[in-house]
């Protein structure tokens, strides 16, 4: 509860900075002399609501989602060997990490690939692939296992909803704003919201959402450095680059299949697309590792 609270104490101190800003540089003015009859302190409110509230909702319902989509099944009691071996591990390394025990489920994907997600570091999911189990040996399933934990532990499924709620709201602000401009000043509209609102609101959606993409993308990018990090001081930093390297080597070969792009962020590795990859690339992640041992 603790990290839901600090999640809209710093989303309220957000909003508050964005409005003194705003009253500092006198935007409502210009805005009132163009002719455009705007509340800006409304208008961010009901895209703070909307924003940040997408993205809470999202937080809260992330295990729920996350098993749906990739059709995990929650390892109540072990039934083999294998599953017995991953509960274990994810126990062993939760107490490690200092969480309490996350569940543990298997995904069918001949991939190698895991994910972590949930909402409260205590109240998490870990999850593998059943590619990855057949194909890794311990000492790398257990790195990876290490780097999905660091995920939970470093709280980074809340850090993201932040930064996603952030971008959310702004994006649907300016969106908005540019659309009552373009509406009232452009085009002279002088009664309720226009054709040129709301076209304008739709590609302003489009045109800033890509710009959020982008920020979002570049601090997951920034999360999984230190969620290698955890692996290595999880397992061991042999261990976690050697797990890298075999994702590496099964990438080249056209093995790698992604997680659905709302788990991308929290896999094992995402696209490898520039600016809007959720994942660095794994020979500066392996590098990274690799550096203090130099």
């Amino acid at each position: 509860m603790l990290r839901i609270g600090l999640f809209l104490l710093t989303n309220f101190a957000v909003l508050v900075l964005v409005g003194i800003i705003f009253n500092l540089l006198g935007i409502q003015g210009i805005l009132d002399a163009n002719g455009v009859n705007l509340n800006l302190g409304a208008l961010l409110t009901m895209c703070a609501i909307f924003g940040f509230g997408g993205a809470l909702i999202s937080l809260l319902m992330s295990k729920t989602i996350a098993r749906m989509s990739t059709r995990t099944q929650v390892i109540d009691q072990p039934r083999t060997a294998d599953e017995q071996w991953l509960v274990e591990t994810v126990r062993e390394l939760a107490q490690k990490a200092g969480i309490g025990m996350p569940d543990v489920g298997i995904f069918p994907m001949p991939q190698a690939n895991a994910f972590a997600t949930g909402w409260n570091r205590n109240s998490a999911l870990v999850a593998v692939s059943s590619g990855l189990l057949e194909r890794f040996n311990r000492d790398e399933a257990r790195a990876v296992i290490g780097h999905e934990i660091g995920h939970v532990a470093n709280g980074d499924m809340v850090t993201l909803a932040l930064i996603q709620g952030v971008v959310n709201t702004f994006v649907m602000f300016f969106a908005r704003l540019v659309g009552f401009f373009v509406d009232r000043v452009l085009m002279r509209n002088e009664q309720g919201l226009g054709i040129g609102y709301f076209v304008t609101s739709i590609i302003m959606d489009i045109v800033f959402g890509v710009f959020a993409m982008m920020v979002v993308a570049w601090f997951s990018r920034r999360r999984e450095y230190r969620a290698d990090a955890a692996g290595a001081s999880l397992a061991s930093p042999q261990s976690m680059i050697a797990a890298l390297q075999r994702i590496k080597a099964e990438s080249e070969a056209g093995r790698e299949q992604p997680l659905p792009s709302n788990m991308k962020a929290f896999g094992i590795y995402g696209n490898m697309g520039a600016l809007l990859a959720s994942h660095p690339p794994l020979e500066d992640r392996i590098l990274a590792l690799q550096s203090p041992q130099r």
